[in-house]
């Protein structure tokens, strides 16, 4: 990434800014602004998230932040209520409170001197949420938002579940927060109150997965935040951004296809990341066609951010499978609305294990799996962070577990854009089921690298509201949806679907082991084909990443990455281990020392269904001279056919004393899952 200096605007910062609040609760702010908004005022940008603006983003904030103040613009990230040095206690996602917080905080922003009295959102992930929620509730100065790696749907496309099936990020996501709840304010910018306010969030924050797993179907707590329960809510124009090795790619189609705002869609190859700091790469200029977008819509600048394709993409090229890349090969492609003209699906007939071409006739035959639980080990974290190595590794070894239906070899280079769908007439063996389908690259040397996959609670079948348990032996006609994609395959290659009924650590598997039969005559898979035709949208180069100085920062301890597979031949034992150490580290500018380490374990034994386990360890750590506070969070989940059993621990120190220790232990009821 390019580093620019010589902005259009002098740019002043404001380190510590209380917003207040209707409730009397304060909200702490970091302000970037041109300096010439003392007398002639500019546009504003809300970002609007819980992750300590003080030091955990401060890095990434210094990037972006102080480069679209020098184009002309006031940004604002203002830690939620009970985050960072704001005041109060966070005790969930997306809450009502939140949502309300953040409309006074827009209110308050255009009505500074230094504002015209418009504003925009922008955010990735969190932010990303909050900026498409807020919107809905059609704040007054909201004109814009530009939302990074979100959702519209909380229950059906998050962290939480997938297709009806828990995920196991969805213990790791809430061990996260887990730990940053615990983490203090800083006392050079609260003073004396830090240790109140801290002890504060440490008592009152709760444990969120327990809350989480209250709620295993669709309903009114998922309900809220999900602006798919109603797109025409959404008035103001949306920028809707995401990457394929991201989880939150699904949302931008979503947006695409249902909203009637101004909007336009980006998908690159990228991981959970801004896409300036996109990896896998490559990375572009997204700053900068943040200045685009924020002029049109903010300043009523005259551009062309609207022209071209609704949908840009980048349409991946083979790659032999890995867990991790610098680059994927590849080339944008633009698509003129969404869904697309140019996108042409196909139904193929799946046939004892092939896949057959349109318009072949069927073939009955009944195919049986039973899949182990080893069938997953490969197939990396649902939301990819750029912690790598995170991406599916070859699939050879998952298909041994798997029915797997192939094509033939293509004659020539073939692409397909959008969201495969899996159509199936299967019976299973147990009243609670689960399936997970894959699609992947065979390569002529056999490796197979997954391109996209989809999961389905069999329960969830008629929808995730109100699932019901199957019958063994019955036929049922079930539909999969895959993740959506932009692939190539070359001359050469072949596609495979593969089909298993656990999928594990990814996500948490069924009751019991399973055994599927899948009846090949009424059973298909389609595939969203994009033939070159020659009648693209032209699409716009992007410019070369770019943003401004990075605050000063050293690493002054190593820290480390890894990613495990284990198993033990003897006691039949295997694990998936990851460690996450970013070490210790000093933001240089305020003296301050932190320190994040995260370690999970997902284990096994056998086919033991009883025996799985996720456990989940966080250290976090704060210093500055003799001041020192760290957190100690430690999660583990584990289950029987009936229900999920839950313990938690939560350890804090104040220098070497132990000042708060708290445990949770809970039995909550398993729900069709």
């Amino acid at each position: 990434m390019r580093t620019v200096t010589n902005l259009p605007h002098a740019v002043r910062t404001d380190e510590h800014v209380w917003i207040p609040l209707s409730d009397g609760t304060r909200l702490a702010a970091k302000i970037w602004r041109p300096v010439s908004s003392d007398d002639a005022p500019c546009p504003a940008v809300l970002e609007f998230i819980p992750y300590r603006k003080r030091d955990l983003t401060a890095l990434r904030d210094s990037i972006h932040h102080p480069y679209l103040a020098g184009h002309g613009y006031a940004c604002l990230r203002v830690d939620l209520r009970g985050s960072g040095e704001s005041e109060g206690v966070l005790t969930d996602e997306y809450l009502e409170q939140e949502l309300q917080d953040g409309e006074e905080v827009l209110a308050w922003i255009a009505d500074q001197p230094w504002c015209t009295g418009r504003t925009g959102m922008m955010g990735i992930s969190w932010g990303g949420f909050n900026a498409l929620q807020l919107a809905a509730r059609k704040p007054e100065s909201l004109s814009a938002i530009a939302a990074v790696c979100f959702t519209d749907d909380r229950y059906a496309d998050d962290v939480h579940y997938m297709g009806g099936c828990l995920l196991s990020d969805n213990l790791s996501w809430a061990s996260t927060m887990f730990a940053y709840n615990s983490c203090p304010p800083d006392p050079a910018l609260v003073g004396d109150r830090w240790r109140e306010m801290w002890h504060e969030r440490l008592e009152g924050s709760g444990l969120w997965l327990r809350e989480w797993l209250d709620h295993q179907r669709r309903d009114d707590f998922w309900r809220h935040g999900s602006v798919c329960e109603d797109y025409s809510s959404v008035r103001c124009p949306v920028l809707a951004v995401s990457g394929w090795a991201d989880g939150y790619s699904n949302a931008v189609f979503r947006t695409l296809q249902n909203l009637d705002v101004p909007r336009k869609g980006l998908i690159g190859p990228w991981s959970h990341k801004y896409p300036h700091l996109g990896q896998p790469g490559p990375a572009v200029g997204f700053l900068q066609e943040l200045v685009r977008w924020w002029d049109r819509w903010l300043k009523d600048v005259d551009n062309d951010v609207m022209d071209g394709p609704m949908l840009t993409t980048w349409m991946q090229d083979s790659v032999p499978p890995s867990t991790a890349y610098a680059d994927r090969p590849g080339r944008w492609v633009g698509d003129p609305a969404w869904p697309s003209p140019l996108v042409e699906p196909a139904r193929h007939p799946l046939r004892p294990h092939h896949v057959g071409l349109p318009g072949d006739e069927p073939e009955e035959s009944e195919l049986v799996v039973q899949s182990p639980l080893s069938v997953g080990q490969f197939a990396g974290k649902w939301c990819s962070y750029n912690a790598p190595p995170d991406l599916p590794y070859d699939q050879r070894e998952e298909d041994g577990g798997s029915l797997v239906f192939d094509t033939e070899a293509f004659d020539e280079r073939v692409e397909i854009l959008g969201a495969p769908v899996a159509d199936l007439d299967i019976e299973v063996s147990e009243p609670v089921a689960m399936l997970a389908v894959r699609l992947s690259d065979v390569r002529p040397d056999g490796s197979a690298t997954r391109v996209t996959y989809g999961l389905l609670n069999l329960t969830h079948r008629e929808g995730h509201d109100e699932p019901a348990e199957l019958v063994p032996g019955r036929r049922y006609q079930v539909s999969v949806a895959l993740n959506g994609v932009a692939q190539a395959f070359p001359a050469g290659h072949r596609i495979r679907v593969s089909l298993s009924t656990s999928y594990w650590p990814l996500a948490w598997p069924p009751p019991r082991p399973v055994r599927l039969t899948v009846h090949t005559g009424r059973s298909s898979v389609l595939l969203p084909w994009r033939p070159n035709r020659g009648d693209e949208p032209e699409v716009r180069p992007f410019d070369e990443p770019e943003g401004a100085p990075p605050v000063s920062s050293s690493q002054l301890e190593p820290g480390e990455e890894r990613w495990t597979v284990s198993r033990d031949l003897v006691g039949y034992e295997s694990a998936l281990e990851v460690v996450k150490d970013l070490g210790v580290a000093r933001l240089d500018d305020i003296d301050l020392e932190l320190t994040r380490k995260a370690w999970e374990r997902y284990s096994w034994t056998g086919d033991d269904f009883d025996s799985v386990r996720g456990e989940n360890t966080w250290w976090m750590g704060f210093r500055r001279g003799d001041w020192e506070a760290r957190t100690v969070t430690h999660t583990v989940l584990t289950s029987t056919p009936e229900e999920f059993q839950l313990h938690a621990r939560l350890d804090a120190y104040e220098n070497e004393q132990r000042v708060l220790s708290k445990n949770w232990r809970h039995s909550i009821p398993r729900d069709h899952v």
